[in-house]
């Protein structure tokens, strides 16, 4: 037997609006036409879901927050541009998911399992990817990309365009102008580099081989004063059969904006 969705008789739902099994609708939350919300999705009270929306299924939306609202882009014209959120992300008080632009893809896309706790932005055309951590007021500006199991300390920005990569950590308060390394901790404003994020690598369980060959990777390229593109195929032809040193090198080489030294 199906779960049975309940809306809450002061919620405003269009009856356009597509709404999964088992979805519990809070007082006062407004649905629009366009919105799509998946199977056993709860949101409470003053949830505003607004234009283009695409959610995925379990995710639970505490109150006052505002997904699919308009892009903060004087360019925006009002396009048919949209918002696509996966599965079982919590998403905390506050938090304001913007759709895309027209000249930026048209989507800005969130994946699943991830948790925004209060105050977070993501801005427009952002794709953020599974598992990552936004700590309170955690913000990004237009199309930052966020990769696997990251995580953004609280009040902290991420500039526009930049990429936060797997696995990177971004310490509290702190301004991201160029693109944070993977299992890194990147921390102040402007943000730096402070080594490899060893504790946390050892409590995902990676072996300690990696962690070394990591570290290594780490300082050869911003420690050794070669020049780096040297220590990158210095790296890459000693350790690259391994897999997350492959992806360390990968990511600094298609930095466009400059990596967090």
């Amino acid at each position: 037997m199906s779960a049975k969705t309940t809306i809450d008789p002061r919620a405003v739902v269009h009856p356009g609006a597509r709404i999964g099994e088992g979805v519990f609708v809070g007082p006062y939350c407004v649905v629009s036409a366009e919105a799509t919300i998946g199977d056993r999705c709860r949101f409470e009270a003053h949830v505003v879901v607004e234009g283009p929306v695409e959610i995925g299924a379990d995710n639970v939306v505490s109150p006052m927050v505002s997904i699919g609202g308009p892009p903060q882009d004087l360019k925006y014209s009002g396009g048919p541009t949209r918002l696509v959120v996966g599965d079982r992300n919590r998403i905390r008080e506050f938090v304001t998911l913007n759709r895309g632009t027209e000249d930026g893809g048209g989507v800005t896309r969130i994946g699943s399992d991830n948790l925004f706790m209060a105050y977070c932005h993501v801005g427009h055309d952002c794709q953020v990817s599974n598992h990552t951590i936004f700590a309170n007021a955690a913000t990004l500006a237009g199309h930052v990309e966020v990769g696997d199991e990251a995580s953004i300390g609280a009040f902290s920005g991420v500039h526009q365009f930049c990429r936060i990569a797997r696995f990177a950590f971004i310490g509290g308060y702190s301004v991201v102008t160029r693109d944070a390394l993977p299992w890194v901790m990147t921390v102040g404003n402007r943000a730096k580099s402070y080594g490899l994020n060893t504790v946390g690598l050892k409590r995902r369980g990676y072996p300690k081989q990696t962690i070394a060959a990591l570290k290594k990777c780490y300082m050869k390229l911003f420690r050794s004063g070669l020049r780096l593109e040297d220590a990158l195929n210095q790296v890459e032809s000693e350790l690259g059969e391994i897999e997350e040193v492959r992806y360390f090198l990968e990511f600094v080489r298609a930095s466009e904006r400059g990596v967090c030294r």
